[in-house]
């Protein structure tokens, strides 16, 4: 069965770990480097960026999901793993992991009390929208040339992939939708 790592430090991981059993493969929840092992594919979910970077500098997380991006095994990362995914940061100097050739401003649609949902249109997913749950969302402002956009949303990039990375700015998991994790679990040979 595959094994799909969920990075279970700080944030929405257990959703993402029900989206991915919904899909057939097998959730491992990562919170020490020697978990990864036997993953195919790694989520890095939502929650605080800030926060997930020093949780995974702290439980020495850093390399190991770097170097499991950088040797083409894929990574998704929602919200807070968008930023952390990012090449850089609009005035941050946080912990990321620079995997994604991609800027991004985090907290772009504004604060928490400023949540929404929203229909977005994916064409790779399909004609029919997917509802995108959007909690203190970051952007992309800036994409390098081997980055795709899959989607905006009032005129902002909020999912982009390059090659076996995906960068979504809304939280998929926290809805029955369950493409955007089919999609991703593709990128898996």
């Amino acid at each position: 069965m595959l094994k799909v790592g969920i990075l279970a430090l700080q944030g929405a991981f257990l959703e993402h770990a029900r989206a991915v059993e919904a899909c057939g493969a097998l959730p491992v929840e990562i919170r020490k480097p020697g978990q990864l092992g036997d993953c195919r594919a790694l989520i890095i979910p939502g929650g605080e960026s800030t926060a997930i970077g020093k949780l995974m500098a702290a439980f020495d997380l850093l390399e190991p999901v770097r170097r499991f991006g950088a040797e083409g095994r894929p990574v998704f990362g929602t919200c807070a793993g968008m930023v952390l995914l990012a090449k850089d940061i609009e005035d941050s100097e946080q912990t990321r992991l620079g995997l994604m050739d991609i800027t991004v401003r985090r907290n772009a649609f504004g604060r928490q009390v400023d949540s929404f949902e929203a229909k977005i249109h994916v064409p790779v997913l399909g004609d029919e929208p997917v509802r995108g749950v959007f909690i203190r969302a970051p952007h992309v402002t800036a994409v390098g040339p081997g980055v795709e956009i899959l989607a905006a949303f009032e005129e902002k990039i909020i999912l982009v992939r390059q090659d076996r990375l995906l960068a979504g700015a809304f939280h998929p998991e926290l809805t029955a939708d369950m493409r955007l994790h089919r999609y991703f679990l593709d990128f898996v040979d």
